[in-house]
């Protein structure tokens, strides 16, 4: 049995808003509650309360306010000497060098988060940096690795009946065995992620469950209407709530789906919306693949061949620099479709979920 969807992120005075809030709501409000935890010296409400302004800047696509705010909070967490408080900041902080394509850094952050959430004994902030930890390896393209900790987070998650994280957990083992070909597998656990985050009212990860359907109806259906309306009804949700890189990803599938139906002005456009918003964002990773769908469209409407080749040349490049490990495979695999050949021998990354 699950209840409905948290948000253990906002914390402090913010602790009764609700998952589903708009997130220039949240920010408004913690903004205004941090400053008057600051008035008030507090500097345990100072760390709470900052918290949900670094996840609604971070979400929003704010990068250097996200930077400042998780930084801000961390400290107040310190001088407070509340351990718990110090984890969910240095969560916030893994989360965002993930989000901007740092994964070293957000290996490392995340791993200290964790570390702290155990010495604390907050279990939630533990078990959502370990989360983090193992979509910032499934995200790299590490799924041996990560596999196992997704199926303890999931099965962890199920026993407190925590729907959120549930969800989260049955999403990124759906991607990996999307990733991997097993679509059957990946369509079960997606609509099954869909049904629990509808029931517990969980509207971005619902969001993000449709998305994963609509992936697979896409690759294993050819039914690309199908999946067009799917992410029309995610993308609903993502404005209402403001979910900047949510919306974004929702783009980036709209174009695959249009891109495998042979629509490739349509996805030239809808690849070239998703890679602005990326730029917008600061979202390297989610920019790279905008580009490489961008790419693979203009080649199917006449771009000349050395050109193809010359900015796949570049993506291999970009790719590997981020550090995602399965690109090589994808940016090939264009190569061989386009008919062209590369120029080096460099290395690259792949497709994650989030």
């Amino acid at each position: 049995m699950h209840n409905k969807a948290l948000a253990p992120e906002y914390q402090g005075a913010l602790t009764k808003m609700s998952v589903n809030a708009s997130l220039t709501d949240v920010l408004a409000e913690g903004e205004r509650h941090l400053r008057a935890a600051e008035l008030s010296g507090s500097q345990q409400e100072v760390a709470r309360t900052g918290l949900a302004v670094a996840e609604a800047h971070r979400r929003l696509g704010h990068v250097q306010d996200a930077d400042r705010a998780w930084k801000a909070s961390y400290r107040a967490a310190r001088s407070a000497e509340d351990i718990g408080a110090m984890a969910w900041a240095l969560w916030s902080g893994g989360t965002l060098a993930r989000q901007r394509g740092a994964l070293r850094l957000a290996f490392r952050l995340l791993g200290l988060a964790a570390d702290l959430g155990k010495q604390g004994g907050d279990v939630v902030a533990r078990g959502y940096s370990l989360a983090g930890l193992a979509e910032t390896g499934r995200i790299q393209g590490d799924y041996r690795t990560v596999a196992a900790l997704h199926e303890q987070l999931l099965a962890e998650a199920r026993a407190r009946g925590e729907a959120r994280h549930t969800v989260w957990a049955l999403e990124g083992i759906a991607q990996i065995h999307r990733n991997t070909g097993s679509f059957d597998t990946a369509m079960e656990m997606f609509e099954e992620a869909a049904q629990l985050a509808g029931d517990a009212d969980d509207r971005r990860g619902r969001a993000w469950a449709l998305r994963g359907m609509a992936d697979i109806i896409s690759v294993r259906d050819n039914a690309p209407q199908r999946a067009l309306d799917l992410l029309a009804e995610a993308e609903l949700t993502c404005r209402e709530m403001n979910l900047s890189s949510a919306l974004a990803y929702n783009h980036k599938m709209r174009a695959n789906v249009l891109y495998r139906a042979g629509r490739y002005e349509e996805s030239r456009q809808v690849y070239q919306e998703a890679l602005e918003e990326f730029r917008a964002m600061t979202e390297p990773r989610g920019e790279a693949l905008a580009r490489l769908g961008l790419v693979k469209s203009l080649a199917r409407l006449g771009r000349d061949r050395a050109e193809t080749a010359a900015e796949l040349d570049g993506l291999r490049v970009t790719l590997d620099r981020i550090g995602l490990l399965n690109a090589r495979d994808m940016v090939d695999k264009a190569y061989a479709e386009l008919g062209v050949s590369p120029a080096g021998d460099t290395v690259a990354g792949e497709d994650g979920h989030r």
